[in-house]
């Protein structure tokens, strides 16, 4: 007995019977229907997860010292990432969507619209997010990021119906099309460049612990009602608007893009808050004015930045082709599709019941969490193209052993039981997770952000992310279509033979960045010789060696 329930018995004669039989009668009454806490909190984690880093960002950027000893290089660093909830929201809604058939009576080409339309929509914020991120600042553009999205995620808890749902659905997208396109430029544009792969990359372990979060909340709320479980899951991602308004007052504006729009000792002093080193500031300081200056020189400013992308110079085209590669084969080898739809892989696979499909969908939250752990910790120390390499060969191989696990589960061949079919697609879909996250999924966000030249990064780095959301809406959008036509095995084949092609372009189109400063990543691009390449190289082996 506890000493509370002993202090109780103490106090009154017969105390101890008296609580017995209240406590009897506690035990016997029937469960609440009020939804527990636990879950509630769980939920409520993983949509703040997007924004618990920006907590971290504050602990990073006002105590550097503190952190010396934990920073992932000497330098201070800040890496703070808003993409609005939309972790949670790839999360909840691959097992919120199984809710809303039975609550709203969908359709099936409904569903794939309801989930594909997201990031169709998102091309809208992405190409907005250029322009109001060179108009108004980067960290400006992420408030309106958060802001946009959580009206949508307001309207989507509460829609009484598909068209409303389907109104908050497409806000919520012009929403995470602006922090989609904005946030890795940030984090490129204010970290040293011995640790920028891995600060750009950093905050997809907080994307992903949302997304495993999300699994975990489905399978919370799974056991309340039809129209209750599915609002609750996507109406807790209102709830850490919270901490945008504390952040935002707290991390700095992008230091090139003060100096782009002439506030040179502003952003000396946002080098100098990142950087100890004090002639390490004023270096960093000259190359980016340099680069600001160099865009002066060959009138670029007076050239618009779309019609200089839309007809671009031979530096220039080589990096769209990587920048917007890239972007797409990490979306067109159906990633979003394996995460989205995970419940309907592993009921084609034989799993039965609802709570069961999602279960198996947490395995695949935890593998994708840990696994962004490796790419973070190796990205800056083995480069990009090595894991570039393991990732997209990976991904071929798993790819095409679910379509194996799946065929021969759905024809029934006998060469496995059905027990080992199920676990061979549950390997599969967790090996592909895994190496998506150990290279092309962070690593994407990583090149497209530092290859393109200051002044036209911020909308280079938005026709990328256009490509991204384009292919992702059109793979989810697609996905149960293709699969009822050619069956779920045949569409894994063809994204197979797609991660396939991934590996060539790799080999032939990206170059490696590592260690790099983005004007040196400029000059690489730029030089037309080999000796001049080769004189990039040497530079930057000697400022490492300085370092």
């Amino acid at each position: 007995m506890s000493p509370r329930r002993e202090r109780m018995t103490k106090r009154s004669p017969g105390g101890g019977g008296r609580v017995r039989r209240a406590m009897a009668r506690l035990t016997s009454a029937p469960a609440p229907s009020s939804p527990p806490l636990i879950p509630f909190f769980l939920a409520m984690v993983a949509s703040s997860f997007p924004f618990i880093t920006i907590i971290i960002v504050i602990w990073f950027y006002c105590c550097p010292k503190q952190i010396a000893s934990f920073s992932l290089h000497p330098h201070r660093c800040s890496l703070p990432h808003f993409q609005p909830r939309r972790s949670q929201d790839v999360g909840v809604m691959s097992g919120a969507i199984l809710f809303i058939q039975k609550d709203l009576h969908i359709t099936e080409v409904e569903e794939e619209v309801l989930v594909g339309c997201l990031s169709i929509i998102s091309l809208l914020g992405s190409l907005a997010g250029g322009r109001t991120s060179d108009a108004v600042g980067r960290k400006w553009t992420m408030a309106l990021a958060a802001i946009i999205f959580q009206i949508g995620a307001a309207i989507m808890a509460l829609a009484p119906s598909f068209p409303v749902l389907m109104m908050g659905r497409l806000l919520a997208g012009v929403g995470i099309g602006f922090g989609v396109m904005i946030a890795p430029v940030y984090i490129a544009e204010i970290s040293p460049a011995a640790a920028r792969g891995s600060l750009t990359s950093f905050p997809e372990i907080f994307i992903n612990l949302g997304i495993l979060l999300g699994y975990i909340s489905n399978y919370a709320f799974s056991g309340f009602s039809e129209h209750v479980n599915w609002r609750i899951m996507l109406g807790v991602g209102i709830l850490p608007s919270v901490f945008i308004g504390f952040a935002l007052f707290v991390i700095p504006e992008s230091p090139r893009w003060l100096v782009m729009q002439k506030r040179a000792e502003e952003a000396r002093s946002v080098l100098s808050k990142i950087i100890e080193d004090e002639g390490e500031v004023e270096r960093r300081l000259a190359e980016i004015e340099k680069a600001a200056g160099a865009a002066t020189a060959n009138k670029w400013e007076e050239k618009a930045v779309w019609k200089e992308l839309l007809s671009p110079s031979p530096s220039l085209r080589r990096m769209l082709i990587v920048g917007c590669g890239i972007q797409c084969f990490q979306q067109i080898t159906g990633i979003d599709a394996t995460v989205y739809y995970s419940p309907t892989i592993f009921r084609d696979a034989g799993i039965k019941s609802d709570s069961e499909l999602l279960a198996a969908t947490i395995a695949v939250g935890v593998t994708k969490t840990c696994f962004i752990l490796v790419a973070i910790f190796l990205i800056d120390r083995v480069g990009r193209k090595p894991l570039l390499y393991a990732s997209t060969m990976g991904m071929t191989l798993c790819l095409f052993l679910l379509g194996v696990a799946l065929s021969l589960n759905h024809h029934g061949t006998g060469l496995i039981s059905p027990a080992a079919g199920i676990g061979l697609a549950i390997v599969a879909v967790c090996g592909n997770v895994a190496f998506f996250s150990v290279g092309i999924g962070p690593i994407c966000w990583v090149l497209s952000t530092e290859i393109f030249p200051l002044r036209l990064r911020a909308q280079a780095s938005a026709l990328g992310a256009v490509g991204n959301r384009v292919s992702s809406g059109l793979v989810a959008m697609s996905f149960l279509s293709v699969s009822r036509a050619i069956t779920v095995a045949g569409t894994f084949f063809i994204f197979s033979a797609i991660s396939a092609l991934s590996v060539a372009f790799v080999f032939y189109c990206v170059p490696e960045t590592k260690g790099k400063s983005l004007e040196q990543i400029e000059e690489l691009f730029q030089a037309s010789r080999e000796g001049q390449n080769e004189e990039v190289e040497l530079q930057d082996a000697e400022h490492l060696l300085q370092e």
